[in-house]
């Protein structure tokens, strides 16, 4: 039902962004995706990039009056720093095999798409690579994940995210908040230039950045996203691409540097045993146990609440909001893992792809950490997975039509 694709590289003109299959009539402004742009560039231990760039978007088309009116939504972000960038990164041809200024890179940096891009595509100025892998890149992701977050809002599902780890200072597991504290563990890590709720783990988080850079390398970490107000039967267990787990991992492991995912307690399932990692099931009428109603599901926009009750429930979520390729009617709980940015001011080793010789890998401007900006990143792919199968479900070609068909659901539920 949803589709996107982005262009642009870190340096040329412009990012863009087009968002195909998103219904009419929904409510949307430049103002709405410029905060989740600004929520992507702040966070301690970035780079010199985020003091030159304000990102700020510009909808082309899709949009009118407002309002979304079905046809894909086109979106662009310009790049401040291609001024300076404007002759090493020109679009036409420089002739007689000339590259601009003598500005060819030819040292792969470990960790990077450098030397495997270069063999693929049979590049030998690594830039050609290194401008389109970027991290910059997620900022056009960013705008798509805005918009669905946006059509998201209308259903009463919130996605929110956190840091709980960089450099190897986290959060204990033991003295997290709880499932019911969601959305204060949300607004306590927007506090937080780390992203992190816990005010004493943000401190050590910093000294970890602050240390990495120190001796010229880098830090990753850890962060969840969580999504609240998700109604069960979204994805489905009939095929492999079907499954809501296993798309909203592809979502976050295509984002720049993310190395590992898991959904509800993931890995440690391992350790368990079968009674202590699988979530019970009871029933009751009323709202779930210990879960304020605006977490739950079926609400609306306004954030008035439609007659759901009786539900099924669970007092734990080990599941994390999924089983067999489904919600479940629990808030989905995602987690990421963020290698460190590979980009170093203490170069590791490499070899020149034109002599062939041992070289210090080049040096790109670069953050220490990037896990905070990360974890807003995985909001908006994660936002936009859910919304693409909420759509596929409850179908519709405007926001009042898809609201009669998850009424009609809700009703269905709660006879059930």
């Amino acid at each position: 039902m949803l589709r996107y694709l982005t262009a642009g590289e870190s340096h040329g003109r412009c990012l863009t962004a087009i968002l195909e299959g998103m219904i009419a009539d929904l409510s949307i402004t430049e103002g709405f995706i410029n905060k989740e742009l600004a929520r992507r560039q702040v966070g301690y231990g970035r780079g010199g990039r985020m003091a030159i760039e304000k990102d700020s978007v510009e909808i082309t088309s899709g949009v009118r009056f407002g309002e979304t009116i079905g046809s894909p939504i086109a979106m662009n972000i310009k790049n401040k720093d291609w001024k300076n960038w404007e002759e090493i990164m020109n679009i036409v041809a420089m002739g007689n095999g000339q590259w601009a200024m003598g500005e060819e890179v030819t040292k792969p940096r470990p960790g990077h798409a450098d030397l495997a891009g270069a063999l693929k595509y049979d590049h030998r100025d690594i830039r050609n690579i290194l401008e389109r892998s970027s991290a910059r890149e997620t900022a056009a992701r960013v705008a798509v994940g805005a918009v669905c977050k946006r059509f998201l809002e209308e259903f009463g599902i919130k996605v929110m995210s956190w840091v709980t780890e960089i450099g190897g200072a986290k959060i204990i597991p033991n003295s997290k908040f709880q499932i019911s504290n969601l959305e204060e563990i949300f607004l306590r890590a927007e506090e937080s230039d780390v992203r992190c709720p816990d005010k004493k783990v943000s401190e050590k988080m910093r000294k970890a950045i602050d240390s990495a850079k120190k001796n010229g390398d880098s830090v990753g970490g850890i962060f969840e996203v969580a999504a609240t107000g998700v109604p069960p039967g979204l994805g489905s267990h009939v095929q492999w691409d079907r499954k809501l787990d296993a798309r909203l991992a592809i979502g976050l492991m295509s984002i720049q540097a993310i190395k590992g995912v898991e959904v509800g307690i993931g890995f440690e399932n391992a350790k368990r045993f079968g009674s202590e990692a699988h979530d019970e099931i009871f029933y009751k009428k009323g709202s779930r146990a210990g879960t304020h109603p605006k977490d739950g599901w079926g609400v609306k926009g306004s954030g008035e609440i439609w007659p759901v009750e009786p539900r099924f429930f669970r007092k734990t979520n080990n599941a994390g909001g999924i089983e067999g390729g489904m919600s479940n009617g629990e808030p989905i709980i995602l987690r990421a893992a963020m290698k460190p940015i590979p980009t170093l001011y203490k170069p590791l080793r490499s070899v020149d792809m034109e002599t062939k010789k041992p070289f210090k890998a080049s040096i790109e401007r670069s953050d220490i950490c990037a896990v905070p900006a990360a974890s807003v990143i995985g909001e908006a792919v994660t936002a936009f997975e859910i919304a693409n199968v909420f759509l596929e479900k409850f179908g519709g070609d405007s926001v009042k039509e898809t609201k009669r068909n998850y009424q009609g659901y809700l009703k269905y539920v709660k006879d059930f």
